[in-house]
Parts: structure tokens; C-alpha cells; sequence
């Protein structure tokens, strides 16, 4: 398992970001070399976790909670099949981390990797589609292709700061004791609420706002 490429957005015009200026970071492209990987602080004020990554809405992007976001090349190659063999370069979704040999949606909430020699990750979610992100692709239907599909990639936190490169090893260092998903919660969150009570086994691991949301939903379900 390792880290394919890091991606680093800049601030570029996208027609349907609700960020300042119709700015949006999500145009993600790989880089070379060295890039510090630390906690951004919390969404609203912090952005992402990679230094030199913009974002431009704090609204809905970056925080803790959301530092790094990070997608398997296996599903590019499915989505390139998938498009009509259009080809998807790393980072084309949003991605900070392609990795390889990972399965990022299959990601326990909670999983710990260490990626280098010193960066630890905890994984807190997948990825909700939002308009910015059809914009950037420029496929039709392509919020409820990706919700359909249900594949996310998966949002993490930092757990220790690190500096991390192309082609640097991922190891899972922690798996925990229960089988809440990145994919089952993106499931929960959006086509399957029912299963909303269910994310209360992954605790306090879970993005602070699904854990909220999943909290909620199970008390007015009694």
C-alpha cells in the first residue's frame, strides 16, 4: 500500500461554489517533494491540513475533521470504465491522497494509517458530493451517479503532523472493533437514514457533524 501522489489545490473560478469570489480549491493537482501534513484546526476557520492546499468556502470544506481527503486509484481505473474510458488524472476528484493497494471507502471510521515515516491519520468519513464537485468534472447526473455508486474515498483527521511524499508506504496501524465504514456512513447519510443509529458504534471517532446528525436521528426514533 502507498501513497501515489499528493494533491494541491489552487484557488480557481468554478461557476456553481457557493466560496467567496467563485473561487474553489478543488482543482487538485500532483506535486513533488516534501508537504507538511498537520491538524487545520476547526471547519469554519481551519482549511486543509496540507500546507500550500487552498480552500476556498470554510463553510462546507477543511476543519479537523476534514484535513485530508483521500481516494483509491482502483476507483479512478472503475470511473474511467465507467466515462467511457475518459481518463481521470490523480486528484481529479478533490483528492489530497491517491493511494494504491487501499481500500479507502472500505475504511473503517476510526482506522489509523501512518503514511511516511511520521504522519498518523484517523479516518472520519466519506465524502458527501456537492455541486462545486459536478461543476469540476463536468458530467451529467454526476451527484447521483456518485451518491448511487456509493464509492466516497474517505475524509481524515491528523492524530500526529508529518511531512509525506509521492510514493511513501501507507500502514494501517489501527483497526477498530466494530464495521462502520467510510461507504456505510456515507450510506447513512444520505440514501439510507435508517442506518444513521448504527454510526453511534464508531463514537467519538466519527466526523463530529455525522456523529451529531447520527445522535439526533436515534433520539427521535426513540
Amino acid at each position: 500500500m502507498k501513497l501515489l501522489t499528493v494533491n494541491i489545490g489552487r484557488l480557481r473560478p468554478n461557476a456553481l461554489t457557493d466560496g467567496p469570489n467563485g473561487l474553489s480549491g478543488i482543482d487538485k493537482r500532483p506535486v513533488e517533494g516534501l508537504v507538511e501534513v498537520r491538524d487545520p484546526g476547526p471547519k469554519g476557520v481551519g482549511g486543509s491540513g496540507l500546507s500550500g492546499d487552498a480552500v476556498g468556502d470554510l463553510r462546507h470544506h477543511g476543519g479537523s475533521d476534514q484535513a485530508v481527503y483521500a481516494f483509491a486509484r482502483e476507483d479512478l481505473d472503475d470511473w474511467e470504465r465507467e466515462l467511457g474510458g475518459r481518463k481521470l488524472a490523480n486528484g481529479v476528484f478533490g483528492e489530497n491522497f491517491t493511494t494504491l493497494g487501499l481500500d479507502v471507502s472500505g475504511a473503517l471510521i476510526g482506522e489509523r494509517w501512518r503514511v511516511g515515516a511520521d504522519l498518523i491519520l484517523e479516518v472520519t468519513s466519506g465524502r458527501i458530493p456537492c455541486r462545486t464537485f459536478a461543476e469540476h468534472v463536468q458530467e451529467k447526473g454526476w451527484v447521483k451517479r456518485f451518491t448511487q455508486r456509493g464509492v466516497t474515498g474517505a475524509y481524515l483527521r491528523v492524530i500526529e503532523p508529518g511531512a509525506v511524499r509521492a510514493g511513501d508506504p501507507v500502514e494501517i496501524v489501527h483497526r477498530p472493533d466494530h464495521e462502520i465504514t467510510a461507504a456505510l456512513q456515507f450510506r447513512a447519510s444520505t440514501t439510507e437514514r435508517t442506518l444513521l443509529p448504527s454510526l453511534l458504534a464508531a463514537g467519538e471517532a466519527l466526523h463530529s457533524e455525522a456523529l451529531r446528525t447520527a445522535r439526533e436521528y436515534a433520539a427521535q426514533q426513540g
